[in-house]
């Protein structure tokens, strides 16, 4: 729970706030992006919530907050209620965000993908009693893809609970040593006609993408929206080798996809023209950095 003692300054006055315990992971700026902003190493509430949707979405960004960083000084309890059972988020077709981030993974995003042949999800978000059950009417897991070693949170605990497949790759291996698949290799891997793997080493040495549908690329942390430059972004620290990175984000020209759905970093949708259009800038300004 946020304390309201070490409250901020950098808030503008008003009911929500962050503390001084915030990581600054830019959950809540996702969520909520006209309530919070980033002021210095921290997120700091930069407008205070007017109207049901702005409400509904300053809860959800102080539940979906990984380390309980934000408060409020008066809680509305039937909105924090509501908020609570939005969760997994619908994104677009039967693609969901889990919410609740984890510490564990810096506060980093999950999904939750809902399909006849078993539902998916990507990386791990915590296991808390509300996505447990919500997971559960939705038809349980039956897989659970984690794109790196950074990211797998609370992820054994749910495979224990829905007997679900953990999928890693063996350079990440170590992470999920009791994980029931273990990838080997870097070529894409086509696990049926809706979901394929891609390998993309850079990030980590074991890092891997997700394809559902030749619409939504689940990109861990190789991929993400920067929503400042309006342009896709990749690591440019704590990378294993810049050079492998470059080849990951070129091998993702030969895919076709609408969405990036990152662990860190901005979800974006455009058209799969755009997106490859993108995807080429990024290319060559890493290669003019480097």
């Amino acid at each position: 729970m946020a304390n309201l003692k070490k409250r901020l300054e950098t808030n503008v006055a008003g009911n929500f706030f962050v503390d001084a315990t915030c990581i600054n992971c830019d959950t809540c700026r996702q969520l909520a992006p006209r309530t919070f902003t980033e002021s210095g190493a921290y997120s700091a509430v930069i407008h205070q919530p007017e109207g049901d949707a702005e409400l509904h979405q300053a809860y959800q960004a102080l539940l979906a907050c990984p380390v309980g960083s934000i408060g409020t000084e008066q809680s509305d309890k039937p909105r924090l209620q509501r908020a609570m059972k939005s969760f997994p988020l619908h994104l677009d077709g039967e693609v969901y965000y889990a919410g609740f981030n984890s510490e564990k993974s810096f506060g980093g995003n999950s999904y939750f993908v809902r399909h006849p042949d078993g539902n998916w999800l990507i990386d791990s978000p915590r296991y808390v009693g509300a996505l447990i059950d919500a997971f559960e009417k939705m038809g349980g897991i039956r897989t659970i893809f984690l794109t790196h070693e950074d990211d797998v949170a609370d992820s054994a605990r749910y495979a224990k609970h829905f007997g679900a497949t953990r999928i890693i790759h063996r350079a990440d291996a170590a992470a999920a040593p009791e994980a029931e698949w273990i990838v080997e290799g870097e070529e894409p891997i086509p696990v049926s006609e809706s979901f394929q793997l891609i390998p993309v080493p850079g990030h980590t040495e074991g890092s891997m993408a997700l394809l559902y549908d030749r619409r939504f690329l689940f990109s861990g942390d190789h991929l993400w929206w920067e929503r400042d430059l309006k342009a896709l972004g990749t690591p440019e620290y704590l990378v294993w080798d810049e050079m492998r990175l470059l080849n990951s984000i070129e091998k993702l020209l030969g895919h076709r996809f609408e969405w990036v759905l990152p662990g860190h970093g901005d979800r974006v949708h455009l058209t799969a023209d755009e997106m490859t259009m993108h995807l080429e800038q990024l290319l060559e300004r890493r290669r003019a950095i480097r």
